[in-house]
């Protein structure tokens, strides 16, 4: 969801502030964190490096920001959503536990069934290299050809639309997509609460992850349906599959004068009660959400010489939306984030590279 109204007012005087430039992470230890303060965000969470190189750049006249999703595609570049229905792909690069770089290589536009723009905020590439993709205004998840190409869409419950077809807000409903290791499971994060979910017994507000599921070559159906319990002022931006069953979560917010607040967790909806037939959360004494554990609030992070734009905590922040795991091995991810500029010039178009060290189930 793009951030507008905190940020029109200070646009215009920090429009002069200076570009950054890409920083250089030296080689990390082994664990424990606690021994590198110098790149530790927490005992579970480094920062490898940072890249400001895409901002406020073009790619074949195509502006190259906006960016809300990221995802490993099959040929090895990473695949990201511009939320103005564009899907760039990036050749992305990193030496070692370093700072990334990405190139642009390609850029098609989305469009919807009468062609139309998108509000497209998720992405999935598929195993057969379509892309699934969410947009958050209606909301609605359809799928694409490589070249963009519309394919189909896949349903929706009713709730989940935006009312008055539905009880969800306008521009806070499908933010984040994954696909479980299989295939077989697909899931998309709400950004915010359904009219009527209440919050949990510790005041938390619970949002709904809604999953389809696949047999074969056939088609997603509606699948289970979870409550998340969400951090008091955040929205859920982005979800990744850690690989194990388990979901990274990404939670953000922002409040004007002190910037955003990006917390990285770890979930498992494994054990959590299907929500479909709750009308209102969080149900009865039964009903079980996704547990959650925080792997890392990334304003702890070092800020390895960022500065920003616009005033923050830690200016390594800015309106973090995507995430993707670029590798795996064993229970240790390399991930990649980005921040979504909304092309302002009080925000920044920046790359991440993260380790994580999952603790085990």
């Amino acid at each position: 969801m793009r951030t507008r109204s905190a940020l029109a007012a200070a646009a215009a005087a920090l429009a002069a502030a200076t570009c950054l430039t890409p920083t250089t992470a030296a080689a990390a230890p082994r664990q424990p964190y606690a021994h590198a303060p110098a790149h530790a965000c927490s005992p579970s969470v480094r920062i490898d490096g940072f890249s400001d190189a895409l901002d406020k750049t073009t790619f074949q006249g195509a502006f190259v920001g906006n960016l809300s999703a990221l995802a490993a595609d099959e040929d090895g570049t990473v695949a990201a959503l511009s939320d103005r229905s564009q899907l760039f792909s990036l050749d992305v690069r990193q030496k070692g536990r370093g700072t990334p770089s990405a190139t642009p290589v390609r850029v098609v536009d989305l469009a919807d069934e009468k062609g139309g723009p998108l509000d497209s905020e998720g992405l999935v590439v598929d195993r057969d290299g379509t892309r699934l993709v969410t947009s958050e205004t209606e909301p609605s998840a359809r799928r694409y050809t490589e070249d963009g190409k519309l394919l189909g869409r896949l349903p929706v419950p009713g709730a989940l639309r935006v009312a008055p077809r539905g009880r969800a807000v306008s521009n806070q409903t499908f933010e984040g997509l994954t696909l479980q290791p299989g295939g077989r499971t697909l899931i998309a994060s709400m950004e915010q609460s359904l009219t009527g979910d209440g919050p949990d017994a510790a005041g938390r507000p619970l949002v709904r992850l809604q999953s389809w599921q696949r047999h074969g070559r056939q088609e997603f159906a509606l699948g289970p349906q979870y409550a998340y319990p969400l951090d008091k002022g955040l929205g859920v931006s982005e979800i990744a599959a850690a690989g194990d069953g388990r979901l990274l979560v990404l939670e953000r917010g922002f409040t004007a004068g002190a910037g955003n607040t990006v917390r990285l967790y770890l979930a498992d909806p494994r054990r959590a009660s299907d929500v479909t037939a709750v009308t209102n959360l969080p149900g009865g004494a039964g009903t079980r959400p996704v547990g959650k554990r925080l792997l890392a609030d990334l304003g702890a992070c070092p800020s390895l010489g960022a500065t920003a734009r616009q005033p923050q905590r830690n200016p390594l922040l800015d309106n973090i939306e995507g995430l993707v795991v670029t590798k795996r091995s064993g229970g240790v991810l390399r991930l990649l984030l980005v921040s979504d500029d909304n092309q302002s010039p009080a925000q920044i178009t920046r790359l991440y590279a993260l380790t994580v060290h999952l603790p085990r189930p």
